[in-house]
């Protein structure tokens, strides 16, 4: 069968990962789920005749903080590691402006991680990666299927 599909590693976080949705899809988001919670893209795969496309929900990212490699025919999608730099913006006592601090901090940026396995037939140098409107959209190109020919044998 030659489809993208998703690529999940055994680790004990994807485990409870996995027990979390399956919960949420009984009963819901519970309120008690902290606000720093780890929610992965919504993504749809599809073929087309000459390539598969992967696109990728990702409202107020930018295309900076994305990162997507391809590493044993497995592509993976994710954030990218960043530095947290929390300042005052409140006068220091030289008048200068001084560290930033927050007094009510509601909006929460998750870091992220998804793998696809890719199928034989994908060509892993020719993917194509365009982000609008935060939607990430990947064109994984098809090798060249592998044509009969015949091949003549000669006589002495």
């Amino acid at each position: 069968m030659k489809a993208v599909t998703l690529y999940r590693p055994v680790t004990i976080e994807k485990a409870l990962n996995d027990f979390d949705r399956y919960m949420e899809s009984f009963f819901g988001e519970s309120p008690l789920t902290p606000a720093s919670y780890s929610r992965e893209p919504a993504v749809d795969v599809r073929e087309t005749g000459d390539a598969y496309v992967l696109e990728a929900e990702l409202p107020g990212y930018d295309e900076k903080n994305i990162e997507v490699h391809v590493d044993g025919g497995v592509l993976t999608i994710g954030t990218k590691k960043e530095e947290k730099a929390e300042r005052d913006v409140s006068p220091s006592k030289d008048g200068k402006e001084g560290e930033e601090r927050y007094f009510i901090r509601e909006r929460r940026s998750a870091s992220f991680s998804r793998s696809f396995k890719l199928p034989e037939n994908a060509d892993l140098d020719a993917i194509a990666a365009n982000f609008k409107n935060g939607l990430l959209s990947l064109e994984i190109k098809k090798m060249a299927e592998a044509k009969k020919r015949v091949i003549q044998i000669q006589g002495k």
